[in-house]
Parts: structure tokens; C-alpha cells; sequence
């Protein structure tokens, strides 16, 4: 892999396709040049005219229809978001990579094992930086409970959105679940023994609502619930382990932590008696605490293309690396087969996943 910038040159970076999220990475990396932290925004590139020009106009940047050109009239690019439809992913990456560009994909990877595989062997082959963008990652909550996992034995999470135009090339595992599945991956850090599923397309001609059971090797349970056609937004990760309790909330960026160690052991009538008397503000060494961990707020994009940028200026190894990336997806299309196999056992095939 080419070594890293030298010390004092600015990173020169671009983000491709500036629709709803990609003009959000123009933003953060326009913040990141005003904070001083050797980031340049050097162009934007979509294949609409209308919106590469607007969002060009608005952050004074020259705008662009075509990767090549882009390439070809900037002179030096370093890096660059890719932010297009996922069935688009791997032509831009690629053609970035081959460009020597590193790259930051949005999730998920791609939208096949196949175009997967072409991103991170073009990435291989021009010794570039693949990051995904699975951005709930760089969640200060998220940072803030890795340090209490212990040994996680069961999970349940909730991802629930209200229906909105937005990213229907994907099914809702691809759009929303895979989120916590990436997270949850790197947590139990164990392989997935057995897959169950069942989803249902809703309002659009994709699954749009799914709940998953995925049981780990290691005996850990997870359980998946992701929809777009909610009437409220959720953003919840609950799990449990010997004798402690954790629950995320993503979007409160808080943790609440039940330890019941001190618990441990006890009879049933000494149990009853110390739950009785047992305040929030309790002790652990007294039987059962609750308690919020302390957690640094921070916006995730920001945090994750700050990693990004000094991921690329030191060679090194993503937080979310291309190979993560590749397994989250692998996860989300074995589920979506069993979505399907599901749909054709209960004669909903003609509404489960439909393309």
C-alpha cells in the first residue's frame, strides 16, 4: 500500500453522488477543512446535472457528471465518499480505485457478493483504503459499551423508520437492519450457526418491515427487528450477559447499564427482599445497580470521516473495513434468502422481496 501523506499536505477530497446522505459527507468534510484538520473538498460529482450544480454552488465547489472527468480536472485526488445507489457501488469504487483513490463506500458495500469481491480486489490491486460506512459504529454509544462487554449471550434490536422515498433500490434488511447486524457482528465476534426470517413487502415492491433470529456458534441468540413503515423512529440495541444488562439507544447516544452481580447467588427470599429495597441509586456491592455510563455525544458521520481521513493519511487499517463490510452483506442476503424460503412455505412469495 503507498505510503502515508507527508506531514503538513493537505488531503484532497471528493464525494460522489450528493443526493439526501452524500450532500451530508459535503458537509462534514467542509467542517472538517473550516477546523483546520488538513482536509480540502475539492469537487462533488452526480450524474444529475441539476443536483452535482446546486450542491457545487453551495459549498463553492466545482461540480461534475462523471467520476472521469472529475479525476481528470482536479489534478491530485486522495479520497472520496462514495454515496450513490448501492447498485452503483462497485462501478464508482472501482473506477476511483483504479484512479488511486482511496475510498469511503456507504453501506452497504455493494448490492451483490460479486460486485463485493470486484471492490475489494481492485482495492488489493491498486493498494487503496476501502472503508464502509456502517456509521452507527462511530456512535459514542457504541464506543462507550464496548468497554463493559463481557460475554453477550443475547441481543434484540429495534430499527424502526417511518416509509420515506429514500433508498428503495434496497430491501429494508439492506437499508436499515444491516446496520445492526454489522454491529452486532463485531461484538459476539463468533460465526452464525443458524438464520430465521420472515418479511413482508409493504408499501414498496420490497420487503419492507423483517424480523431475524440468528443464533452464533458460541451459543449467543440475536434477534432483528427492522422497519421503514413504522409511525415512530426506534434506534434500540439491548443485550445481556452473565449478570448484567445493557440497553443502547442510538439516537439518544445514551447506555443504560442494570449490573445485578452482587445479586448472584442469593436465595429466593433474600432476592425478593433486596428487589423490594433496592433504589436507582443503589450500590453494586449492595446487589442491584442502574446506572447510564458516561457517553462523549458526537455526530457518527463526523466521527467515522474523521477516522476516515486519518485512516488515509496513516495507511491504516479501517475501523469498518471493506472485509467487515463484505460480511455484513453476506449476512443480510443469506437472511434475505431465508426471507424468501419463508415466503414461499407460507404462499407470500409474491410479496416478499419482489424486485
Amino acid at each position: 500500500m503507498p505510503g502515508s501523506l507527508e506531514l503538513g499536505v493537505v488531503l484532497r477530497v471528493a464525494v460522489v453522488g450528493v443526493g439526501a446522505f452524500g450532500r451530508n459527507h459535503v458537509r462534514v468534510y467542509r467542517e472538517l477543512q473550516r477546523a483546520g484538520l488538513g482536509v480540502e473538498l475539492v469537487a462533488v460529482v452526480d450524474q444529475d446535472a441539476a443536483v452535482a450544480a446546486r450542491v457545487a454552488a453551495e459549498f463553492g465547489v466545482p461540480g461534475f457528471g462523471t467520476i472521469g472527468a472529475c479525476v481528470a480536472a482536479v489534478g491530485r485526488l486522495d479520497a472520496a465518499s462514495v454515496c450513490v445507489p448501492t447498485v452503483h457501488h462497485a462501478a464508482a469504487a472501482v473506477e476511483l480505485l483504479a484512479a488511486g483513490v482511496d475510498v469511503l463506500i456507504e453501506k452497504p458495500l455493494a448490492g451483490t457478493l460479486e460486485d463485493a469481491d470486484r471492490i475489494l480486489a481492485a482495492a488489493r490491486a491498486y493498494g487503496r483504503v476501502v472503508q464502509v460506512g456502517h456509521l452507527e459504529r462511530f456512535n459514542p454509544a457504541v464506543t462507550a459499551v464496548r468497554e463493559y462487554l463481557k460475554q453477550p449471550m443475547f441481543f434484540e434490536a429495534h430499527r424502526l423508520s417511518v416509509f420515506t422515498p429514500r433508498s428503495l433500490d434496497v430491501d429494508v434488511v439492506l437499508d436499515l437492519m444491516i446496520h445492526d447486524l454489522d454491529i452486532v457482528l463485531s461484538l459476539v465476534a463468533s460465526p452464525v450457526r443458524e438464520v430465521r426470517a420472515v418479511g413482508l413487502a409493504v408499501l414498496s415492491r420490497k420487503v419492507d418491515i423483517a424480523n431475524v433470529r440468528l443464533e452464533f456458534e458460541n451459543g449467543c441468540i440475536a434477534n432483528f427487528t427492522a422497519s421503514r413503515v413504522s409511525t415512530e423512529r426506534v434506534r434500540k440495541l439491548r443485550f445481556f450477559q452473565p449478570h448484567q444488562y445493557l440497553s443502547l439507544d442510538f439516537a439518544r447516544q445514551d447506555v443504560l447499564m442494570i449490573d445485578v452481580t452482587g445479586a448472584a447467588g442469593l436465595s429466593e427470599v433474600e432476592l425478593a427482599a433486596l428487589v423490594g429495597q433496592t433504589g436507582a441509586d443503589q450500590h453494586p456491592s449492595e446487589g442491584l445497580s442502574m446506572r447510564k455510563l458516561g457517553v462523549a455525544a458526537g455526530e457518527p458521520l463526523r466521527l467515522e470521516l474523521e477516522s476516515f481521513v486519518g485512516v488515509v493519511r496513516g495507511r491504516l487499517r479501517p475501523v469498518v473495513s471493506g472485509e467487515d463490510g463484505r460480511a455484513a452483506l453476506a449476512l443480510a442476503l443469506e437472511i434475505n434468502a431465508a426471507i424468501a424460503a419463508h415466503a414461499v412455505r407460507t404462499g407470500l412469495d409474491g410479496l416478499a422481496g419482489r424486485s
